[in-house]
């Protein structure tokens, strides 16, 4: 696997460097010489405030910015609270990428999310299929806000001279994750589920939706590498393989598994032997979210982290961490 990270070097402001992404790059950049990293948690901060952004770049002077903050949760989390998921997300990433641009800051790093695609885009889903059809109504509001994110670090480029690049994660797991049974994603869900229902000693778990849906998995440490894989590469090199309109590169493992498949493998990591119910009455969302990563792999890299592994090593720290999850 090639990398090119190094030239990453100087000050380099990781915006989200609490969450399990951003903590996974920060693990990262921690390791990489010749890095001053800058970070400020949302106290310090406050990511939606234009005038408090445009003097924190004023004082701090990044040389390169990474902005993996952003306001994320899963389906009942984006239905119940669609305006704070658009009003914050698309305040973060303007006021990041404005400040950054008027900063003179080299390259900029937006994460985005694979939900940007339309709900029956072809599969699997190519970056040219962004803006083709309907999006997938339990989460509209969290894409248009990234998609956003997109154009506008593309139209800083075409009118600036900018450096600002996107990457698009399939969906991410791992240590650090947000285990909370109402804001978190489908695996730490299932792993908290599955592994209390162990310990109570449940004769059956509840799960939404039929268990056909296919979803993709990326660990996070992956994503960590990805990123500054990309964010690393010559520019020239990046724009062989991208459009000035379509900028952004999917992140993934390329590969997918049923929700039934997924609840069935953490099921046997946690030792939890009783029934998986499912809840045909709760919504599905996509039927299938996997990303074309042959773009990535042009651009010189692959997922290492298999899914079976990612799930154990996950589960492990969700074990070391339980008194934190449950406080």
């Amino acid at each position: 696997m090639r990398t090119e990270d190094e030239r990453l070097t100087g000050r380099i402001y990781l915006a989200g460097h609490r969450g399990m992404v951003g903590s996974a790059i920060g693990r990262r950049l921690a390791r990489t010489d010749g890095v001053e990293l800058i970070t400020r948690t949302h106290a310090e901060l406050d990511l939606t405030d234009q005038a408090a952004v445009n003097g924190f770049f004023a004082a701090a002077r990044p040389d390169h910015v990474i902005l993996a903050a952003a306001r994320v949760g899963g389906i009942w989390a984006n239905d119940q609270y669609p305006a704070e998921f658009i009003y914050q997300n698309l305040m973060m990433e303007a006021n990041v990428i404005h400040a950054a641009h008027r900063a003179g800051v080299k390259r900029l790093l937006l994460l985005g999310s694979s939900c940007i695609y339309p709900r029956l885009a072809p599969q699997p889903m190519a970056e040219e299929a962004l803006l083709t059809g309907p999006l997938e109504l339990t989460n509209e509001p969290y894409a248009i806000a990234k998609i956003a994110g997109i154009k506008l670090c593309e139209s800083y480029n075409r009118q600036y001279g900018t450096d600002f690049r996107s990457v698009m994660p399939t969906n991410l797991y791992g240590p650090g994750d947000n285990f909370d049974l109402e804001h978190s994603h489908v695996i730490p869900a299932l792993m908290r589920k599955l592994h209390e229902a162990r310990e109570q000693q449940s004769r059956s778990v509840e799960i939404w939706g039929t268990g056909t849906p296919r979803r993709e998995f990326l660990h996070v440490d992956d994503m960590a590498e990805a990123s500054l894989h990309v964010m690393g590469l010559p520019l020239a090199s990046l724009q062989a393989h991208t459009r000035p309109r379509l900028s952004h590169v999917n992140i993934g493992s390329g590969r997918d598994v049923s929700i039934r498949e997924l609840a069935e493998l953490i099921a046997g990591i946690v030792d939890y032997r009783g029934e998986l119910k499912y809840d045909t009455s709760k919504p599905d969302g996509t039927p299938q979210k996997l990303l074309d990563v042959s773009r990535l792999g042009a651009l010189g890299w692959q997922a290492r982290i298999d899914l079976p592994e990612g799930l154990k090593q996950t589960h492990t720290w969700f074990l070391d961490n339980q008194s934190f999850i449950r406080s």
